[in-house]
């Protein structure tokens, strides 16, 4: 059987400590908002109604933070670094910053954060430091990223 290994990934010993990678830019729309809505049933008026998100600290609807985290995971699909060799993720540490709103424009910054040793014969752990900013700068969310990666010895 052969596995599809995207031409960009990368096996855990070919990871570097300190390198990153960066993803293209994103917008968020109103579109991606209502499909979450009804994805994750997670129809909170924070996100899904312009009046009530109008008269809070936000003053209009924001995006849900599950949806910029997920859209970060698919912004590491993209640059295909770890596509075929990523077997599980295994956690992560994350804090939410910042609001993201309908129009904001979010790109994802990878760093590799640390290369352990696993008990899974055949696999590393990679830890990703992974940073979501908006279109201004502002870190809208932050944290690690721990994934189960193959070892090249083991393909």
């Amino acid at each position: 059987m052969s596995l599809a290994i995207h031409p960009a990934a990368k096996y855990w010993e070919e990871f570097q400590v300190g390198e990153v990678f960066s993803s293209p830019a994103r917008t968020v729309t109103e579109a991606d908002i209502v499909n979450f809505c009804g994805v994750s049933g997670d129809f909170n008026p924070l996100h899904s109604d312009k009046t009530f998100a109008g008269a809070g600290l936000f003053g209009e609807p924001i995006a849900h933070g599950l949806l910029v985290l997920s859209i970060a995971t698919g912004a590491m699909s993209r640059l295909g670094f770890v596509e075929g060799t990523v077997e599980a993720f295994l956690g992560l540490n994350w804090r939410f910053t910042a609001p993201v709103k309908i129009g904001d424009t979010v790109r994802v910054e990878f760093k590799v954060k640390e290369k352990k040793e696993s008990k899974k014969a055949g696999h590393g752990i990679l830890v990703l430091e992974v940073i979501i900013k908006n279109q201004r700068s502002d870190v809208v969310q932050q944290g690690d990223w721990y994934l189960l990666i193959r070892k090249k010895s083991s393909a």
